[in-house]
């Protein structure tokens, strides 16, 4: 049997730093603590983030026995048919923000958005259990971060609904107010309370 820590302690599986820090001052709000695993955990080819999010906590959970959540998310573009979507974190790594503008550079519909799945898995649970939030935007015509370099990924060039600021633009606390993640995370929090 693996370790089982006392209180309300769960494991965060992710190689990527600032989704960690985002997750771990969210949740540290609702008197959870986190701490980062850096398993590498399967990913399954879906075009479902549920499917993936889920498929990795349960890979992640058998390999650790550790009460544990990952994450998948994803970038969708209307104009381009939900591209990037699931292969948003390959794309950011291969063409970056960059590459992506130029894509978009004469397409004037920009409306797009971010979906976030959080899958959690512990022994108390027999399948994972997944929780989701969305934010609807636009992608801005080029990179617009803070003077202090704010955000990271797709950050600098989306622009959520009834913001004039991206992502990349706002203080830590302004964006874990609206960001899919944020929502996905608190959906967790509000659930893990009450039942685990």
């Amino acid at each position: 049997m693996g370790f089982q820590p006392e209180g309300r302690f769960i494991f965060f599986a992710t190689s990527n730093v600032n989704k960690f820090n985002e997750a771990r001052r969210i949740l540290a709000e609702h008197g959870i603590a986190v701490g980062m695993l850096r398993a590498k955990s399967l990913e399954i080819q879906s075009e479902n983030l549920e499917e993936i999010a889920c498929s990795s906590a349960e890979h992640a959970f058998n390999r650790t026995r550790l009460p544990i959540i990952v994450e998948d998310a994803g970038l969708f573009i209307d104009a381009l048919k939900g591209f990037p979507g699931m292969y948003s974190a390959y794309v950011y790594k291969t063409i970056g923000n960059a590459g992506l503008l130029q894509i978009m550079k004469n397409v004037l519909e920009r409306k797009a958005k971010f979906q976030s799945a959080i899958a959690y898995r512990s022994a108390n649970l027999d399948t994972p259990i997944c929780f989701k939030g969305e934010i609807a935007g636009e992608i801005t015509l080029e990179e617009h971060r803070s003077k202090t370099g704010g955000g990271f990924g797709f950050d600098p060039i989306f622009k959520p609904v009834s913001s004039t600021k991206t992502f990349a633009e706002m203080s830590v606390a302004e964006k874990n107010k609206r960001s899919h993640r944020a929502m996905a995370l608190y959906n967790f929090a509000v659930w893990y309370k009450e039942k685990a």
